[in-house]
């Protein structure tokens, strides 16, 4: 046999072996993904769906968390009024928890419901300087974040984006309305006595509006 035809018939060995070298490699391959691979059972813990953002389970778990807080931080309004009056900035730092636009504060009062507006109730409270209005958010609905910033635990890095945040305190705001407000009439409210306890946002010194965490009528 001449050398011409020895090579000829060892080149199809040579691709057999090729061939074999190549199957060898996607079975290593094949093993070492199923090695990483984890079995995800639907419904289990490590279903990324069981895991997406649900403000109303937010609410639900926050509101309490928070009414606590303000209940425990609450300062009487007659405290806070002078002080904030003489010195907002001071007033701030002292009670509030900073935020973007200013500093949220917590507060408790009793005083008798004016008039209603909107979704607000006046409150008249004895020992306050004249010219300092408060008001309370009856609802039906609720506006602002106050209650989200209250407490300083809930911040923007927590949330994948910024409309997970703002439904973060809508939420606390809606469980906020069924555990405080659903048994009172706002229409019903004017000339009662309350006694509030909530947060508002230092803006004005002389115009609180108060997001009440807890309102006992008498």
């Amino acid at each position: 046999m001449s050398m011409q035809t020895d090579y000829a018939a060892a080149r199809p060995k040579s691709g057999k072996l090729k061939i074999a070298i190549g199957i060898a490699a996607v079975v290593v391959v094949v093993g070492a993904i199923a090695i990483d691979t984890t079995v995800v059972h639907i419904g289990s813990d490590k279903d990324v769906r069981q895991q997406a953002f649900s403000s109303e389970t937010y609410g639900a778990e926050q509101f309490p968390k928070i009414a606590a807080d303000v209940e425990k931080r609450a300062v009487a309004a007659t405290e806070l009024a002078p002080a904030v009056i003489a010195d907002k900035k001071a007033a701030g730092e002292k009670y509030g928890i900073a935020t973007t636009t200013g500093p949220v504060l917590p507060v408790s009062f009793t005083g008798i419901v004016g008039e209603r507006k909107g979704n607000m109730n006046q409150i008249k409270v004895d020992g306050l300087p004249p010219e300092i209005v408060i008001r309370i958010q009856t609802g039906p609905a609720i506006n602002g974040t106050d209650l989200r910033d209250a407490t300083g635990a809930i911040e923007f890095g927590q949330f994948t984006n910024q409309i997970e945040y703002q439904d973060a305190g809508s939420a606390i705001n809606n469980e906020m309305k069924k555990a405080v407000l659903t048994s009172i009439d706002p229409d019903q409210l004017t000339g009662k006595t309350v006694t509030v306890t909530g947060v508002f946002k230092l803006i004005n010194p002389k115009n609180w509006l108060v997001t009440p965490v807890k309102v006992d009528v008498k």
